[in-house]
């Protein structure tokens, strides 16, 4: 492998891909929900992309010294497979490139978008180790659909059930990253909130929130539910009662892939409720 290929891959590595392009997909479908055009969402999309790639960056530079003593695999900049400089350097253009690419679709959109990312790059710069750990996840998934709509004509504020369904499912999704790593967290030194409520509270917290989600993504829009909503609520609280039983073994993480599958589900339900003007 070439040295260019090889800083190619170790900044997608550090970037944490999977969470990068989940958001995404999502804000692309969100986006592609309203009618908005193929340029813009594809602008959206990027904008979004690059923002989650600055956040991934920051986050894995800021854990540096954490993951080598944790010894945690699938870290180039820890292992050292990733020069400190490149990564800011990545940071530093990435960052700006994402607010101002989002003007395309409006100041009040690259408003909601810059406030966003400034929550998620605090989470990164300490607030991860203080018991507002979940604000930052509350803060900026919930501002998703609105950094949608406020590039609609007329800029409108999405409803304020989707806002809160959003939300939830970013709080949900905090409690489950956290779960593995719990251990090793409190081992060098993280102490947010999952930290502190230990890892049952967690488990339920997590299962609360994603079920939240559904519920809100289910029975806030006006109408009747459709079909796809009232199967998927119920078979997402089976889920995780399931999870939650088996997860009491020693060992076991079936609790934790039943929120992970819960709000998968959730991101089903955001794509097929897309983003209604509020």
């Amino acid at each position: 492998m070439t040295t260019a290929a090889a800083m190619f891959k170790a900044l997608v590595q550090a970037s944490h891909p999977l969470p990068a392009l989940a958001v995404t997909l999502v804000t692309a479908g969100l986006a592609a929900s309203t009618g908005r055009s193929v340029p813009g969402i594809a602008a959206i999309a990027v904008a979004v992309l690059l923002g989650q790639l600055s956040v991934g960056w920051l986050n894995d530079l800021v854990d540096a010294p954490r993951d080598a003593e944790a010894g945690r695999a699938g870290k180039p900049l820890a292992s050292g497979d990733l020069h400190p400089a490149i990564a800011s350097a990545a940071v530093a253009l990435a960052a700006p490139a994402a607010v101002l690419l989002t003007l395309v679709s409006g100041v009040p959109a690259t408003l909601a978008h810059l406030a966003a990312l400034v929550s998620a790059w605090a989470y990164d710069l300490g607030v991860k180790s203080t018991p507002f750990s979940v604000a930052p996840f509350a803060v900026s998934f919930g501002l998703l659909p609105a950094i949608v709509s406020l590039g609609e004509p007329g800029s409108p504020w999405p409803p304020l059930w989707l806002t809160a369904a959003a939300a939830a499912l970013g709080s949900g999704a905090h409690f489950v990253n956290v779960l593995p790593d719990l251990a090793d967290d409190a081992a060098t030194g993280v102490r947010g909130l999952p930290h502190r409520l230990g890892a049952g509270a967690t488990r339920l917290l997590a299962a609360g929130l994603v079920l939240t989600a559904s519920a809100l993504l289910a029975f806030g829009p006006p109408g009747p539910p459709s079909p796809l909503v009232l199967a998927a609520v119920p078979v997402a609280a089976a889920v995780l009662a399931a999870g939650l039983v088996l997860g009491r073994r020693p060992g076991s993480r079936a609790a934790f892939h039943a929120v992970l599958l819960v709000a998968l589900v959730d991101v089903v339900l955001l794509l097929h409720t897309g983003v209604p003007a509020g």
